[in-house]
């Protein structure tokens, strides 16, 4: 009986998640740029029209900017505060 609560207390802590709340609003917003921007392109259903040459390139280059910058960006309170159990594990153990 013992050893089923130990499993369900391991399920329970799971890892942190890879990326905070606010990366994947960034990536949401420059997956949403690039669609915008691929959507503006053919919309437009010219070969040579300003807009597919001009305006759909520069949003659809700020969505993919917008989305390395969400996978590289950090949230250094997460790593704080996940250190700081870590260490409360160690000290504890």
């Amino acid at each position: 009986m013992k050893a089923q609560k130990k499993r369900r207390n391991k399920k329970k802590e799971s890892k942190p998640m890879l990326f905070s709340a606010l990366n994947y609003k960034l990536m949401g917003l420059g997956a949403l740029l690039v669609l915008i921007g691929f959507t503006a392109m053919r919309l437009e259903n010219e070969a040579h029209g300003f807009v597919s040459l001009y305006i759909s390139p520069v949003v659809i280059m700020s969505g993919y900017i917008f989305v390395i910058y969400a996978i590289l960006k950090r949230d250094h309170k997460l790593e704080d505060t996940a250190s700081g159990k870590a260490n409360e594990k160690a000290s504890a153990s």
